[in-house]
């Protein structure tokens, strides 16, 4: 019965093509499972250790940033999912609007003065003059929604109008002869 399994095998190993004559070790093809107890308890623990695993998963993804018991935060968790999404500003509509000078002083003048970021300096009258050119409406429309490095002025701490008087009073200066606008009259 030995001869006939060594035949069988010699002629399988021929056929793979891993037939060597020092390869007569019948032990090179056994696993490591030897005996019917490793066999079980092998597989009793690929079934067992996988469930262990997933239980501790579990637990621990469940016992995260909880309360300890007896702790209320519903207070706490609640504020924290309410908070503001915007503001409201309420601001004085008769208030005395700004000179173009004043809002030149208080928001143009950083850039304006020396240049910054390709700004036309301030009474620069080659760096306006293609600007001025252009006109008031087009000159108030760029400050208003911004140009360039410049950002939107409109919707800040001045009003349209104001904004608009300080982009007179710069290109005044450099040499346009721009009205200043003026405030509308109020419907009676």
């Amino acid at each position: 019965m030995q001869a006939n399994c060594i035949i069988l095998d010699v002629i399988a190993r021929l056929i793979t093509g891993h037939f060597h004559m020092s390869d007569n070790h019948p032990e090179d093809h056994t696993g490591p499972i030897k005996t019917p107890s490793q066999l079980l308890m092998t597989v009793g623990l690929s079934f067992i250790a996988p469930v262990f695993i997933i239980i501790g998963l579990v637990y621990f993804v469940t016992t995260q940033n909880k309360p300890s018991a007896g702790a209320d935060n519903s207070g706490q968790a609640v504020a924290a999912r309410l908070q503001k999404v915007g503001t409201v500003e309420i601001r004085d509509a008769n208030r005395e609007l700004k000179s173009g000078e004043e809002v030149y002083k208080a928001q143009c003048t950083a850039c304006h003065s020396v240049g910054a970021a390709g700004a036309p300096k301030f009474a620069d009258a080659g760096a306006w003059g293609a600007r001025i050119k252009t006109g008031y409406e087009s000159l108030l429309n760029s400050a208003l929604k911004g140009k360039g490095a410049m950002g939107a002025q409109g919707g800040g701490d001045f009003e349209d109008l104001e904004i608009g008087r300080a982009v007179v009073y710069m290109a005044n200066a450099a040499g346009a002869k721009f009205a200043e606008p003026k405030k509308p009259e109020a419907a009676k």
